[in-house]
């Protein structure tokens, strides 16, 4: 049973935080914009956006700040095609997101291709052009901050009115369309800023499909959590303790073939939604499309 004292160590609790870090900061985007009534199945591809636009901006820039804030830019680009698509043309939310998914497999290869002469990965990054605290502080720091806007402030009253009941909130005076595209934006944004975590730093290079499901697991992490911050927080973590194990585990557990390990983050998500999602209650109005009556 030594393997098993090799797995909790301190290394792991450092492994976790770092692991759960874009997760949390993607499932904090999702959160506020389902808060809002709009569905975001497109994280996973906010946040190949914003891994591919990190790597690329920094290695020309040789500045990772300019690679983070251009993540966030081309985050809020690929949201606010979300956010139009649903909201100005009442399309189906989850088609939408899936089809910006499918949209960020493909076109970050594209460009890397053109810009690079390659499709596998941008080129590598030296250690000085890479953030790998400021988007864990960022991430944690946001959790009470989401939670505060959303409960003790007049715009998160309004955001969590809209998601309920936006004919009721559209009575009210409340800008139904202005906030929903508000809670998009700022989703796009929080998927990127984890995307360029990735590129820029836990790695150091923009790799294809570098995010590898990562926007899904988020979703589920909100569910879980019932889209609740601090809850959310909590899911993020256990499901970055799940990686961060199987990560670990990998040649310390004998007799144990390597894929069998690797997929124990995807099948501990599959099991906390086959057994939380029933308790969990959404938005009243979450995917619902909203045409104010004239």
């Amino acid at each position: 049973m030594q393997w098993i004292t090799d797995l909790i160590s301190v290394s792991l609790l450092a492994s976790t935080i770092r692991l759960a870090t874009p997760l949390l900061l993607a499932a904090l985007g999702g959160l506020l914009s389902e808060r809002s009534g709009i569905i975001n199945i497109g994280l996973e591809g906010m946040m190949l956006a914003g891994a591919f636009t990190a790597a690329a901006v920094t290695y020309y820039a040789a500045n990772p700040w300019a690679g983070l804030l251009a993540a966030i830019g081309a985050g809020l680009f690929v949201a606010f095609i979300h956010a139009v698509a649903c909201i100005e043309f009442d399309a189906d939310q989850v088609v939408s997101g899936t089809a910006i998914n499918i949209l960020m497999l493909g076109g970050p290869p594209l460009m890397s291709g053109a810009l690079f002469q390659t499709t596998g990965s941008t080129p590598q990054l030296p250690q000085s052009s890479l953030i790998p605290n400021a988007p864990m502080a960022i991430a944690f720091g946001l959790v009470p901050v989401v939670w505060y806007v959303l409960y003790r402030t007049r715009f998160g009253l309004r955001l969590r009115a809209v998601g309920e009941n936006p004919e009721a909130a559209d009575t009210a005076g409340v800008p139904v369309k202005r906030i929903r595209y508000a809670a998009v934006l700022i989703s796009g944004a929080l998927a990127a800023i984890g995307g360029a975590y990735l590129s820029i730093g836990q790695s150091s290079l923009f790799t294809r499909n570098m995010s590898a499901g990562r926007g899904f697991i988020a979703l589920a992490a909100l569910i879980f959590g019932k889209w609740r911050p601090f809850q959310t927080m909590l899911a993020c973590l256990l499901f970055g303790f799940g990686e961060a194990a199987s990560l670990q585990m990998q040649g310390v557990i004998p007799h144990i073939r390597v894929e069998y390990i690797e997929i124990v983050p995807y099948v501990l998500t599959m099991v906390v939604l086959a057994g939380f999602i029933g308790l969990s209650r959404p938005p009243r109005a979450l995917g619902q499309p909203y045409a104010k009556e004239n």
